[in-house]
């Protein structure tokens, strides 16, 4: 079930700019809130997505929620994607 929150999270395009954006490091549910001109209540949902899919940790610092990229999760994807492309002639189906 973890691998298909993963893809649900991924299928979205605002919820793959959020984690490009990530990438360069944690952001405020604000800051992020700012690049977007869906309303702020869609991107609660977008975070809370990608959230439950374990992509993002958050971190609260008083009255302000920080954003992070958890990058072993998309490393376990890659590794996953990774095996079904296999990488070698030993991966391929033989008959």
């Amino acid at each position: 079930m973890a691998i298909q929150n993963t893809l649900k999270a991924l299928a979205d395009p605002i919820r793959r700019e959020i984690l490009a954006m990530l990438k360069n490091g944690r952001m405020s549910a604000g800051d992020i809130a700012d690049k977007f001109t869906v309303t702020d209540a869609s991107i609660s949902r977008h975070l809370s997505v990608l959230k439950e899919a374990d992509l993002i940790r958050d971190s609260r610092e008083g009255k302000f929620i920080f954003y992070s990229l958890n990058t072993s999760v998309l490393e376990d994807i890659m590794f996953w994607i990774t095996n079904l492309k296999g990488d070698s002639e030993d991966d391929v189906y033989k008959e």
